[in-house]
């Protein structure tokens, strides 16, 4: 006999097919005010002096926390199947370069 809990926790995702390919991203800016995370997700091309912002994701400290933690754990299981990722690329900027806390 199935739990009526069980129910109640499952949640039914939807990918709309324009979020499904998804976007590229090789630089993070991350900020930060007292009630919300903001991480812009950038495309930097080689050579190029100007980024562009693919995608903005608007989160609470306690999901971004959740985030980190989803992060960790699955970086760990990636690492224990296929072994530690290099930590390349010292010439970028770090994910979190100076840019000034967002406003809430």
């Amino acid at each position: 006999m199935e739990n009526d809990n069980s129910k109640e926790n499952k949640l039914n995702i939807e990918l709309p097919e324009d979020v499904a390919d998804g976007i590229y991203s090789n630089l993070a800016v991350i900020t930060h005010s007292q009630s919300e995370f903001v991480c812009d997700f950038v495309q930097m091309m080689p050579g190029m002096p100007k980024a562009k912002v693919r995608s903005r994701v608007v989160m609470t400290p306690e999901n971004a926390k959740r985030l980190l933690n989803a992060l960790q754990d699955n970086i760990s299981k990636y690492e224990e199947q296929r072994g530690k990722i290099a930590a390349e690329g010292q010439n970028l900027p770090p994910m979190n370069f100076g840019t000034p806390q967002t406003e809430a």
